[in-house]
Formats: structure tokens, C-alpha cells, sequence
């Protein structure tokens, strides 16, 4: 099943995003790599694809994992919460209808 792990940032977040980015993408590009990735990216601050300095509010991935189970304990490896860039992650059953 789909699942959708969205990442909220902490305030004064985008070092700590920058320093640990490497490695959250190494995590998401292996579920790319496994044909189990559907989206991912991060939530600009503005209205912007390149936000400078305001950075971003968050990121959302949408992949299949085995269970709800399965999805949480990934994304509480994420890189990003372990240095501090999310204050918040949420784990919700997704239901892709289009396209």
C-alpha cells in the first residue's frame, strides 16, 4: 500500500537541512531505486523553486511500503529527523486516483 510521510520543519531549520540532505536523499533515492517510490520532494517557505534563505516548511514522500508499521519505522530513520529538521512527522494510508 501507499503511504504518505509528511515532514513538518522546526523553526531555523535550513543548516541543519542542508548539512543532512545528503543523506535523507540516499534513503529516498533507494526507495527509487526499488520501484516503491511514487513522489518526494520538499515545501518551499515562498513561492519559489529555489526558496534562498527562507528556506522550506517541510517534505512530503508518498511511496509503498509493506504496512503502516513498516512506513513509520522509515520515516523515523529519516536523516532529517535525526539532525533536527522536522518537529513533527505524520504517516497516513495514501490512495493514489490520478493520474
Amino acid at each position: 500500500m501507499l503511504y504518505a510521510i509528511i515532514g513538518t520543519d522546526g523553526a531555523n531549520s535550513l543548516e541543519k537541512r542542508i548539512q543532512s540532505r545528503p543523506a535523507h536523499l540516499k534513503r529516498v533515492q533507494a526507495l527509487q531505486e526499488a520501484g516503491r517510490l511514487i513522489i518526494a520532494g520538499p515545501f518551499p517557505a515562498i513561492e519559489s523553486n529555489d526558496p534562498g534563505p527562507a528556506g522550506f516548511t517541510g517534505s512530503l514522500i508518498v511511496a509503498e511500503f509493506a504496512s503502516l508499521e513498516d512506513a513509520r519505522n522509515w520515516a523515523n530513520a529519516d536523516p532529517y529527523l535525526e539532525a533536527g529538521v522536522y518537529r513533527q512527522v505524520e504517516v497516513k494510508p495514501f490512495k493514489k486516483v490520478l493520474p
